[in-house]
């Protein structure tokens, strides 16, 4: 019995370790998708804000060899 009681006690610790570990890395993404909206909250009120033709694109250069 106490065989069985000390695998449960080590079981339950494993699984303690791999929830806090699962923790940090939701709370890391978590993060990384704020800093993410953040830049495209950024984007899109330069876009916004941005002088007709400014963010042209590529299409609308002319090439260096004409």
């Amino acid at each position: 019995m106490e065989e069985k009681l000390n695998e449960l006690e080590a079981k339950i610790s494993l699984a303690e370790e791999l929830l806090d570990a699962l923790n940090r890395t939701v709370f890391r993404q978590q993060q990384q998708i704020d800093r993410l909206q953040q830049d495209m909250r950024a984007l899109r009120e330069e876009l916004t804000n941005a002088a007709p033709g400014e963010f042209a694109g590529p299409g609308g250069e002319i090439p260096p060899h004409y």
